[in-house]
């Protein structure tokens, strides 16, 4: 038997598939081969005639067998493995049956190429099923095989189970990687936790890992979405210091963080330098820029920031007209007001934003104008300047009939 198996590598070594195919035949009918001698042979078929190749020859071998001798565990191991390249998830868990149905325990190979090929192929319960399997069978997971648990926990929300198999990681002397470190830090922010999300990225420094634009995007969200803006603006900082360049998506998120806060000294500051820097700055930031500026009730300020946004040639949007006309109603420009809508196509979100304002600040007569040239333009208005405008006209005629 050694013979012939020494015989059968040598000619696949040098190349002689058709006089291996030959001595494996004779070795399979004879009952003198081994699963390594399947597996060797699945592995040559895979790569000189593709993975369905090897995969059909593994069939006929799976249903031909009758004592099945040297078809074990390590076989199927092979299958799967060839399953992987394809990304066949369905194959791979028709074999995870069969080797259940032959009562074999799979091998740590077993359960690292279930977990990775089931993660990559988005097929996340299956995965989890087969990291319980191995754990209940006693077989200690590798460190792949985890950081793989970890990414598809992430996926599904099962932060709780990510959380448990990262604590194991270190428990067991072994070091999550940044990945690994990232996909629980983020599903521990969507979960709410961020305490906790924070003890994770406490944890990746110490392990000598540099946090990303990943690690830092969800943390800085983190804290914007728990409305601990200045939290943010300060953590925003820490980065910058770390970091010479910083992507949009943070600037944006601090420029979020000003808007709400009102901080528009701050917003002007920071996008000065992000245009310092030569990062492309979008609409959205100049919006941001300026709706802190409307918090602050700084509507001089937010036109001269309209006015940069121009000649940096950034095309302003709804967005940005609409909290520029809030911001000059708040402080009576209506020069500026009327300004912006004569600069602007005809648009009846702004047409409705200026009509609210000028009713609300008792300026009726120039609400009564601009909704007849509203419908004149042939838009209309919404309920709500409908009800304002039907308010104080009747308001206007009481008040005028009462005068003598």
């Amino acid at each position: 038997m050694l013979m012939h198996v020494i015989l059968f590598s040598r000619l696949l070594r040098n190349g002689m598939l058709d006089d291996a195919l030959r001595t494996f035949e004779f070795m399979k009918n004879n009952a003198i081969i081994t699963g390594h001698t399947y597996s060797l042979m699945l592995k040559v078929i895979a790569d000189s005639k593709g993975c369905d190749a090897a995969l059909d020859m593994f069939a006929e071998l799976e249903g031909g067998l009758r004592l099945e001798k040297g078809f074990d565990v390590i076989v199927y191991n092979t299958a799967i493995s060839i399953c992987g390249r394809l990304n066949n998830w369905v194959e791979t868990e028709r074999l995870w049956r069969r080797i259940q149905e032959k009562g074999y325990t799979g091998t740590q190979i077993t359960y690292s190429l279930l977990v990775s090929i089931f993660v990559r192929c988005n097929q996340c319960e299956l995965a989890f099923d087969a990291y319980n399997e191995m754990i209940r069978n006693g077989v200690e997971p590798r460190d792949d095989t985890m950081h793989a648990v970890i990414n598809a926990c992430a996926k599904e929300g099962r932060w709780d189970l990510a959380l448990s198999i990262f604590r194991k990681m270190l428990n067991d002397g072994l070091k999550p990687n940044v990945v690994a470190c990232n996909a629980l830090i983020n599903s521990l922010v969507k979960a709410g936790e961020i305490k906790l999300a924070f003890k994770i990225y406490d944890i990746m420094v110490s392990l000598g890992h540099k946090p990303d634009d990943f690690t830092w995007n969800s943390l800085l969200g983190a804290l914007y979405r728990a409305n601990q803006y200045a939290d943010a603006l300060h953590l925003f900082e820490r980065i910058r210091q770390r970091n010479s360049l910083v992507n949009l998506h943070l600037c944006n998120t601090a420029l979020m963080s000003c808007q709400k806060l009102g901080s528009w000294y701050k917003a002007l500051q920071l996008l000065w330098q992000m245009e310092a820097s030569g990062l492309s700055v979008s609409t959205t930031s100049y919006n941001l820029v300026i709706g802190a500026c409307e918090t602050a009730r700084k509507p001089k300020v937010a036109l001269q920031v309209y006015e940069h946004m121009i000649h940096q040639k950034c095309v302003p949007d709804t967005f940005t007209h609409l909290s520029l006309i809030r911001s000059c109603i708040w402080g009576s420009l209506w020069d500026e007001v009327e300004e912006i809508l004569e600069r602007v196509p005809p648009d009846v979100s702004l047409f409705n934003a200026v009509i609210h304002g000028m009713c609300l600040r008792g300026k009726v007569e120039s609400a009564k104008k601009l909704y007849f040239r509203m419908q004149e333009s042939g838009l209309k208005p919404d309920g709500k300047t409908r009800a304002l405008m039907l308010q104080n006209l009747q308001k206007h005629r009481c008040e005028v009939k009462k005068s003598p």
